[in-house]
């Protein structure tokens, strides 16, 4: 080991820690948050601790970057992203290795991210510029007013995202904020921070300006009100419970906001399904990324006919799982990420079985796998006044529920306070389109845990509910970041009454044209 700036160095395969902090703002560099190896609960490195005025040093700098970013031609923004998309591709051993280490994830859940970051990359770089272009709306006096609507960036973009996925949920949001012509001002979660600082790095290898993304690295409750009183826009994403929060302080600021928030999301087997597909995407749906997905699925409801069958087989698939700790793709499951999480898995179960819940798979830690691990657990027989029941765990643990008709499935899904992701499996894709538009979530899947309308990222993905507010993907994703504005030019005759004409008299004639045009169309 050599020092590095009075420190040791810390490496993670071939990238070098400290040198991706360097890029941190901080007054004070020598004072650090230590971050954990998820896998051993060891060190893995350190980030400085940044501190509120901090915060508004970044957001200087990047403002200072902002202005001849905007004003290159969304071609060349897009351009960038394309190459970003390129070195991401290229050079993904090196962040899948810091995603497992920081966060526990087994290394096929980490690539998930990848692939995440490039389509998202290629989606905006081929759509942006149609996006952003003016668009012709239609005028108060049709061919005697020419309307356009410009999209200009809001300037300065906050994002503030959780540990889960850390290259994913730090990066991704920012991707459409940047073609956008933002600049962005972005603080990962202190025990994920080097996949979003990698990212950073790659993107100024792609070609976009130093300093136009700006990373601060500590705690939310230390830093979250400084960055929502230095942004133009917020985008967040973690608990509802502290989104309440953030809503309220961007209100008090008159800023914009998206927010993806908590779920306890519903699984929905129907009396026609392939039990088999069922259970395999069942698996993929409760226990992918340890079940520290914001739309994995905690609450299934399966027919009372395929019950004993689909619990069978199901229970022998969760305990055919192979956890590890491998930085390859061996492992079916990964650890948790702290004590923290935990902490709760275990609680959760031990308040169910305490009061009276069954484990089908599961319901043990696993220290001998590493300090974190826990494995997927099953559970039935849970009831109203069980901690699970209704709350969200954030880790390996479903209930599953016996239930008579679709409809019951159906009113039991939508009794939850969330509505962020669902799932449906049925032999009738029909089928699964009218069960789906009966659930109150923000997405939807028949025939599939998650992936599908998470990927699909030409369709907006966001929650119904105490699940969030805006969207992300699509158009939704990325005209946020932009601020509208209408042009009106009128042309020979003014909105109003003409000088000489009697307004008595303007009123009847504007009232038969209005008639005559009540079926009009508008134009695009």
């Amino acid at each position: 080991m050599t020092a590095l700036h009075g420190r040791a160095r810390d490496t993670v395969g071939t990238v070098d820690l400290h040198e991706l902090t360097a890029r941190v703002v901080a007054a004070n560099p020598d004072s650090r948050i230590e971050v954990l190896d998820a896998m051993t609960g060891t060190r893995l490195g350190d980030t400085p601790r940044c501190t509120p005025e901090d915060v508004a040093t970044a957001a200087t700098r990047a403002r200072a970057v902002q202005p001849a970013w905007a004003a290159r031609p969304v071609t060349e923004r897009a351009a960038m992203l394309l190459r970003f998309h390129d070195l991401v591709l290229e050079r993904q051993d090196e962040v899948l290795d810091l995603i497992q280490r920081e966060n526990g994830k087994a290394r096929r859940h980490a690539f998930e991210e990848i692939m995440d970051v490039a389509l998202v990359s290629r989606y905006y770089a081929h759509t942006a510029a149609d996006y952003l272009k003016p668009k012709r709306r239609q005028g108060a006096q049709l061919a005697l007013t020419q309307v356009s609507e410009l999209h200009h960036p809001k300037g300065l973009v906050g994002v503030i995202s959780p540990w889960n996925y850390p290259l994913t949920l730090g990066i991704s949001d920012a991707l459409p904020a940047i073609v956008a012509g933002n600049a962005v001002l972005t603080k990962p979660d202190q025990q994920t921070p080097f996949a979003t600082l990698w990212a950073v790095r790659l993107l100024e290898e792609a070609g976009m300006p130093a300093g136009l993304v700006q990373v601060v690295t500590g705690s939310g409750a230390e830093l979250g009100s400084a960055i929502i009183e230095q942004s133009d826009f917020l985008m967040f994403t973690g608990s509802t419970a502290v989104g309440r929060t953030v809503a309220a302080q961007a209100g008090e600021q008159l800023i914009d906001c998206s927010m993806e928030l908590g779920g306890k999301n519903a699984l929905l087997v129907l009396d026609d399904a392939d039990i088999g597909k069922a259970v395999d995407g069942a698996v993929r749906a409760c226990f992918s990324n340890t079940g520290q997905l914001c739309i994995s699925i905690e609450r299934m409801y399966i027919p009372a006919t395929m019950w004993d069958e689909f619990t069978t087989r199901f229970a022998a698939a969760t305990k055919a799982m192979k956890l590890s700790a491998a930085l390859d793709y061996s492992a079916d499951m990964g650890s948790l990420i702290s004590q923290k999480q935990l902490d709760t898995m275990t609680r959760h179960v031990d308040d169910a079985v305490g009061k009276g819940a069954t484990v089908l798979a599961g319901g043990k830690p696993r220290p001998d796998l590493g300090p974190y691990f826990y494995e997927p657990t099953i559970l039935t027989d849970v009831h109203e006044g069980m901690t699970v029941y209704a709350d969200e765990t954030f880790g390996p643990l479903v209930s599953l529920y016996r239930v008579d008709s679709e409809d019951e499935a159906i009113a039991k899904a939508n009794d939850s306070e969330y509505g962020l992701n669902f799932s449906v499996w049925t032999s009738d894709p029909a089928r699964g389109r009218r069960v789906a538009a009966r659930l109150q979530a923000g997405t939807v899947n028949v025939n599939d845990a998650y992936a599908a309308a998470w990927g699909s990222v030409d369709a907006p993905m966001g929650g119904m509910k105490a699940s969030g507010i805006g969207r992300r993907h699509g158009e939704h994703g990325i005209l946020k970041y932009t601020e509208s504005q209408t042009i009106a030019v009128e042309r020979l005759l003014p909105v109003g009454a003409p000088t000489g004409l009697d307004p008595a008299r303007y009123a009847r004639i504007v009232t038969r044209a209005l008639r005559l045009l009540r079926r009009t169309p508008g134009v695009k």
